[in-house]
């Protein structure tokens, strides 16, 4: 099978920034290990797979490990596919993907795209075991989805220069660790994200970790809309609203290469 294929990079503010996402164009679903084969081959923390039905656009994603329920950079990365290279959104400004997590709309908005995703309000938990030495920094408070542990730190600069222990964080209670503190400078508040069990040691920017932060900082903060910095090595520029049981996710995209793959 002859897929049409590109690398965008995503929450980017400059090329060689943000998250790198692989995206193709299939015409019809391989056997899912092929899609695994080929996630793997592309290396990146996630390729999206789309299939366009009478019904419009499917979308899947797989890490190179895994295939996952939900991802934000590959969605924002398909979605500049669909209307700015192959221009066949449900209009010029929108399109909306069928995937395992419902209908996920994406619209233009003030030159960027936005992500409208399912919210996942942290709840307080207890704190795993040694955590303080898995992340050789002092957490302040922990809460979890049931795919996150969220971990507060006390600064900004203690989330910047995190050195995890990435097997014992491999070995956590979720498959998702997200560690985040207040901002400083030109955002409401930063974070990282780690997934080793999911074949991610770090991912530069997480769309969907923030389907977690803006309910979380939302309500800390006491307004629904935030800037936010993933500050990984590549990192990484939000904009999110709380907006009932829905997350707006706001980013810019630079596209990096375009061609085809044989499958």
């Amino acid at each position: 099978m002859r897929a049409a294929f590109w690398q965008v990079d995503s929450f980017a503010e400059r090329r060689f920034a943000g998250n790198p996402a692989a995206v193709m164009v299939l015409s019809e679903w391989p056997a899912d290990v092929t899609l695994q084969k080929v996630a793997a081959e592309n290396n990146l923390s996630e390729t999206a797979f789309l299939v366009r039905s009478k019904a419009g656009w499917h979308i899947r994603w797989f890490t190179p490990k895994i295939e996952v329920d939900l991802c934000g950079h590959a969605t924002l990365a398909a979605a500049w596919v669909v209307l700015d290279s192959l221009r066949q959104g449900d209009s010029d400004d929108r399109v909306v993907f069928r995937s395992k997590s419902g209908d996920l709309a994406v619209f233009r908005q003030d030159g960027r795209l936005v992500l409208d995703f399912p919210a996942q309000k942290p709840r307080p938990s207890v704190f795993p075991e040694g955590i303080d030495a898995i992340l050789a920094k002092p957490v302040r408070e922990v809460l979890a989805t049931p795919g996150h542990l969220l971990c507060v730190l006390d600064s900004a600069d203690a989330v910047r220069s995190l050195v995890p222990d990435l097997a014992a964080v491999a070995g956590l209670s979720k498959p998702g660790l997200i560690v985040t503190a207040p901002g400083d400078g030109d955002c409401d508040f930063v974070s990282r994200y780690f997934a080793p069990r999911k074949g991610i040691a770090e991912d530069p920017v997480t769309g969907s970790a923030h389907c977690v932060l803006a309910p979380f900082w939302a309500k800390r903060l006491g307004k629904s809309v935030l800037v936010a910095r993933q500050v990984s090595a590549r990192g990484g520029l939000l904009w999110v609203e709380q907006a009932g049981e829905r997350v707006l996710i706001a980013g810019n995209v630079v596209p990096y290469v375009d061609g085809f793959a044989e499958i």
